[in-house]
């Protein structure tokens, strides 16, 4: 008998493959995120858009409805689970794919599984009060984010001696607390948290080196798509007109360890990816190449 051996993050009996590229298409349900906020008039308006993520190559579909962007401040319980539960319960119906819920909220994380979410996906890493026993009463998948200071504030001033040690510090004692609490290590997934409490240069030392977070043994997932650092670098003001340097972004991401990307323009990605991955089996590492790449003396030697 063959059994699969593929390796896989089990969000609640769906499965997401890891040994390629996973996208995660982004479904804001808020009328104030930085790029799509109030884009979805209804519940169906908004399960019609992940599913044409779906079709357009998304694996997961992340789904929120409380802002997180610089300065953007909370809404109470009854207003996020409104937003969300109604699209989580039909998408569950109506597709195979894992559903993801971007929450800090216990009572938000609680519902949400029961209605089939299958990851939580946290900012905060399940550092409010009884976020961590939510998830550990359950059998979904985690996402524990780093973020300096909170939504509000977190831009005001972020400041680093380190940034890559302290990220990668805050991760693993995470992953450790939540461990402490219950939840196995094979349901976590960590990222780094572009562009919360960090400046440019932070953001930029993240991505030139996310190898160093192999170290923590668990799948990263990235999130770059639209953000603020993508336009300082190009001059472009509108998350919107961010398209194409989204997506540069996501492919070195992956290039550097990057198992999950978290998108806005999941065809486009889906696409870059596509090609990426036909090439990258293909390649030869330094050494393969300098032992055995002819030199100019071998191409021009008649003997």
């Amino acid at each position: 008998m063959d059994f699969d051996t593929t390796p896989y993050l089990d969000c609640a009996g769906r499965r997401l493959p890891l040994n390629r590229t996973s996208i995660m298409g982004v479904l804001n349900l808020t009328p104030d995120s930085f790029s799509d906020g109030g884009r979805y008039g209804s519940v169906g308006a908004a399960v019609d858009a992940a599913l044409r993520m779906v079709a357009d190559g998304a694996h997961i579909i992340d789904v929120g409805g409380e802002s997180t962007r610089p300065g953007s401040q909370s809404v109470d319980v009854s207003e996020e689970l409104g937003r969300v539960i109604p699209v989580i319960e039909q998408l569950v119906a109506s597709c195979d794919v894992p559903i993801s819920v971007d929450t800090s909220k216990p009572e938000v994380m609680r519902a949400a599984i029961g209605a089939g979410a299958g990851m939580v996906n946290d900012v905060r890493a399940l550092a409010a009060n009884g976020a961590l026993s939510a998830v550990a009463d359950s059998n979904v998948a985690v996402c524990l984010m780093h973020m300096q200071g909170m939504p509000e504030t977190m831009q005001h001033s972020p400041d680093y001696a380190e940034v890559v040690n302290e990220v990668q510090r805050f991760l693993a004692e995470r992953m450790l607390a939540a461990e402490f609490a219950g939840i196995e290590r094979k349901r976590m997934v960590v990222d780094p948290g572009f562009g919360f409490g960090k400046t440019l240069q932070h953001n930029l030392a993240l991505l030139a080196q996310l190898e160093r977070f192999e170290e923590l043994e668990c799948p990263l997932l990235v999130g770059l798509s639209r953000k603020s650092m993508l336009g300082a670098i190009t001059g472009e003001d509108d998350p919107g007109r961010r398209l194409s340097a989204s997506v540069a972004a996501a492919l070195i991401a992956v290039q550097h360890g990057a198992r999950i990307v978290r998108v806005h323009d999941v065809a486009a990605t889906a696409d870059a990816l596509a090609v990426w991955s036909a090439v990258a089996p293909l390649r030869r590492t330094k050494t393969e190449s300098e032992t055995s790449a002819p030199s100019l003396a071998d191409l021009f030697d008649d003997d």
